[in-house]
């Protein structure tokens, strides 16, 4: 069938072409997507970032209505509402233990362009096949999945243009606190970075009861973050960030911290802000960045943890209707991120979502 997708075929461009989608295969379905969320990681796809290869449709936060479904597909019907997520190969050791963001061909299923049977499913009009992204490619009119990266969710269509994040930067934000720090009731976290997952994180920490919840911001963020449930904030930029964590924490450090700025120096100093036996976890997305951490000061004497986290640590089919559950009940006012815009104003929502101090752009077919 001809679809619109917005195709990359070189680094850093972004166009909407009429590209022929395939049938779904087995285990597959054909999804009439509602909107899309733009997140950081499409555009280290779309500049190449990542070892992609170009022609390749981005977009990995898309939402939408089940319109057909191939063989062998038992859990969907046409109809269903979904939100599409990462996949997981389903077979490996992480994924039959019930962590499928430890797939053990996580980074080739979601960048690598191709579905589980290794072949693609687009092809442009001058005869190229072009790959996919999280094998959904959502930055399109159509998309085909698997049944396993579609989660059925109980909401209207309407309401699904609200909650593209869940499927990666809110699910990364809120299960980075959730499911991997699990914190006290009363303990104390600081976030670094205040874009969605950031934003998201503190929603989850206010969800699991933490009495302390410290934003560190940039130039902006510092009303987002107190609206959405902070107890304090540090502008990063103009403020001695370790010294005011202590301080805040009676000098203590905090319990527990979550790096998503993006920014590989804050990990070194997310560590000098721990209390004693912390948990410092990253989810940021920093390439071949390294940082100089001193083990004895800031990682073996104290008895800090400091952890990695993909996709919050979530298996999507129990976490995002948990996180559905949360947003009908006012507890997760995801929302209020949002700024909408035309399928054909795709190339303004991601350049915004770098300069125009968007939280979360979402494209809307």
């Amino acid at each position: 069938m001809k679809v619109q997708a917005a195709v990359t075929r070189e680094k850093g461009k972004i166009a909407i072409e009429t590209v022929d989608l395939a049938e779904p295969k087995a285990g597959e379905v054909l999804v009439k997507l509602v909107a899309s969320g733009i997140c950081h990681t499409d555009t280290a796809v779309i500049e190449q970032y990542l070892p992609v290869v170009f022609p390749m449709v981005a977009g990995h936060e898309g939402v939408g209505v089940i319109e057909k479904v191939g063989p062998g597909v038992l859990s969907l019907v046409p109809g269903d509402r979904v939100i599409l997520t990462f996949p997981s190969c389903g077979v490996c050791d992480h994924c039959q233990d019930s962590h499928p963001y430890s797939c053990d061909d996580n980074f080739t299923m979601l960048f690598g362009g191709k579905y589980r049977d290794g072949t693609k499913r687009m092809t442009t009009s001058d005869g190229k096949e072009v790959g996919t992204m999280f094998m959904q490619s959502s930055f399109a009119t159509y998309a085909i999945a698997s049944q396993d990266n579609a989660i059925k969710v109980d909401v209207d269509v309407n309401e699904l243009k609200a909650l593209c994040s869940l499927g990666c930067g809110v699910q990364t934000g809120a299960g980075a606190v959730l499911n991997r720090m699990k914190p006290r009731p009363g303990s104390s976290i600081a976030i670094f970075g205040c874009g969605a997952v950031g934003l998201a994180a503190i929603m989850a920490a206010k969800i699991a009861g933490c009495s302390t919840i410290i934003a560190i911001h940039g130039s902006k963020g510092r009303e987002e973050a107190l609206e959405f449930g902070a107890t304090h904030t540090i502008n990063g930029r103009k403020e001695d960030t370790v010294a005011r964590v202590k301080e805040i924490t009676g000098g203590k450090g905090v319990n527990y911290a979550l790096e998503s700025s993006g920014q590989p120096p804050l990990a070194l100093t997310m560590l000098d802000c721990m209390a004693k036996e912390g948990l410092a976890v990253t989810v940021s997305v920093t390439a071949g960045a390294t940082v100089p951490v001193m083990l004895e000061p800031q990682i073996m004497n104290p008895s800090v943890t400091f952890a990695g986290c993909v996709e919050g640590h979530s298996n999507p089919k129990v976490f995002i209707p948990e996180l559905v559950k949360f947003y009908k009940e006012g507890r997760l006012p995801i929302d209020k991120m949002n700024k909408f815009y035309k399928f054909e104003e795709i190339g303004k929502a991601i350049e915004e979502s770098h300069t125009g101090g968007v939280l979360k752009p979402v494209i809307v077919f």
